[in-house]
């Protein structure tokens, strides 16, 4: 709203607000955006500085066309990929100067026009301005086949009869305000039919300009939204092409820019080879050897290289370059699936003590995993202790199992089976405990089949015993796919000229090692 009390809040001062709030409407409002702008930063890796030439000046203005093209290609990266990405009203902090500021303007404001409408007679200047601000509101929200609405509104919010009929003590301002809360519950989205019904309980007009205000701020956010899920398919493409060019003019620069990726990419091709000569029948000859390498391909590793980013040491190891921009998302995935494990192994051990008569029962498998879930609750901490969590879990787990065999007519645990159950769940912590193994393997097993299948209709079946993290599962399977390939669609070209050398000679080194055995 404007800080002039006698001007309401104007369309254009709104319009700076939403531009305003769309770097802040991510989860943190304020931090988010710059965090990941800061985390994507190409240069932050000290190796890849060049030696040679000292730094040139850089112009003030230079640098603020860098900082907004940077910021801009966050934006459009984050709408991307965020698949659950929306424009949010930005919020001023509680007990901020300029919070106190703008609630005392307001304030003036709206005291000014009930001043004004408590006159004898009422003047209805302040109370005209905002019917013009709300036509101008309900003509944005219009398509252009929408022209029987537009003429409604047009002539029925007829500023200058408007004017003629307050100056002539003839202006109902009560059927004007019916027809706004009308017209509006024909342009919102079914989301605000309550707020919309809760306007027309309001009998007094100030207050029920302050709500009709505050409904068409929600339209507005309604409306933005729509245009970015709208605009998402065409801003996907533009974005990887930019993207792509910009990351083109670092390389030139930097021509070792991509010594991380290149890094990445051997590792997951090693990883490959390897896998496949395990997968060989022991009395293969040099030629099926051959065989084996040769059928690595760009694909495969590629899958394989986004697979190992999700067991990242993202303390010890600097992220590959073309992905840095996404490395909290992946780390926040890295770390879903770690409670995903943990929740997956702890269910798996708590049906096999119990047996099949909680396998089928109705809710128990949540209960299970909302203790879980808040028990580890910061387990990405360097102070989080996973032993003491597990030991409280497996009490927690205990007494609910016996709860649920005991309603349900079951006899429950003994001390023992209970002694036993408590045991297996404190030793999902241990690196080597043989159910987590087996089923982070079956996790990783899903996640390849899920990037393998992503451009086909039918999704690969959960493998078995993950079916109680199944929703879970696909659930962070979405976010992760999207991810990985947006990522392919912008960086495919690099990559497919850094294996080009690197699957070249793993064939020759697999031959050779073959040949030796």
């Amino acid at each position: 709203m404007s800080q002039n009390p006698d001007k309401p809040p104007s369309s254009e001062e709104k319009s700076s607000g939403l531009e305003d709030g769309r770097e802040e409407s991510l989860d943190n409002p304020d931090q988010s955006v710059r965090k990941r702008i800061r985390q994507s930063s190409l240069g932050s890796h000290r190796d890849a500085t060049p030696k040679s030439s000292p730094p040139r000046p850089v112009s003030i203005e230079e640098l603020m066309e860098t900082a907004k093209g940077v910021t801009n290609m966050a934006l459009a990266h984050e709408i991307v990929v965020n698949g659950d990405f929306q424009i949010k009203p930005a919020e001023l902090p509680e007990h901020s100067l300029e919070k106190k500021v703008r609630d005392i303007v307001h304030k003036a404001f709206w005291d000014c026009l009930e001043a004004q409408l408590k006159e004898d007679p009422p003047t209805y200047d302040h109370a005209i301005k905002l019917l013009g601000e709300i036509k101008e509101n309900l003509l944005s929200f219009l398509l252009p086949g929408h022209t029987r609405l537009r003429s409604q509104i047009t002539e029925v919010l007829d500023l200058d009869l408007i004017k003629q009929e307050a100056e002539n003590g003839a202006l109902d301002i009560a059927k004007l305000v019916e027809f706004v809360i009308g017209m509006m519950g024909t342009l919102c989205a079914p989301a605000r039919d309550e707020e919309i019904k809760k306007l027309k309980d309001i009998n007094e007009i100030v207050p029920l300009f302050r709500a009709i205000f505050s409904v068409l701020d929600l339209m507005k956010m309604d409306m933005a939204n729509f245009a970015v899920t709208s605009i998402r398919p065409k801003l996907m493409q533009q974005s990887a092409e930019y993207e792509r060019k910009k990351f083109q003019e670092f390389l030139e620069k930097r021509p070792n820019s991509l010594d991380l990726v290149t890094r990445w990419l051997q590792e997951a091709a090693d990883d490959l080879a390897k896998l496949r000569c395990k997968m060989l029948p022991p009395h293969c000859s040099s030629d099926g050897a051959t065989g084996g390498a040769s059928a690595l391909c760009s694909t495969a590793v590629q899958n394989q290289a986004y697979l190992n980013l999700l067991k990242w040491d993202h303390v010890n190891r600097p992220f590959p370059e073309t992905v840095l921009m996404d490395q909290t998302r992946f780390q926040e995935i890295q770390l879903e699936l770690e409670q995903c494990l943990l929740t997956g192994t702890v269910l798996l051990v708590t049906f096999s003590a119990a047996g099949p008569a909680l396998a089928d029962m109705p809710g128990f498998a949540e209960k299970i995993k909302t203790i879980v879930k808040v028990l580890l609750t910061g387990i990405h901490l360097p102070s989080f202790n996973l032993k003491e969590s597990l030991a409280t879990t497996g009490e927690k787990v205990c007494a609910e199992v016996n709860t649920c065999l005991s309603q349900h007519g079951f006899t429950p645990l003994s001390a023992e089976r209970e002694t036993v159950l408590k045991g297996q769940i404190q030793a999902v912590a241990n690196s080597d405990n043989t159910i987590c193994k087996l089923i982070d393997s079956r996790i990783q097993k899903f996640l390849e089949s899920y990037l393998a299948s992503s451009h086909q209709k039918s999704l690969p079946a959960v493998p078995g015993g993950l079916g109680p993290i199944q929703r879970e599962l696909e659930e962070i399977a979405v976010k992760y796919v999207r991810l990985v390939n947006y990522n392919k669609m912008v960086f495919s070209p690099y990559y497919d000229a850094v294996l080009g050398k690197i699957l070249t000679k793993e064939e020759y080194q697999l031959a050779g090692k073959s040949e030796e055995s």
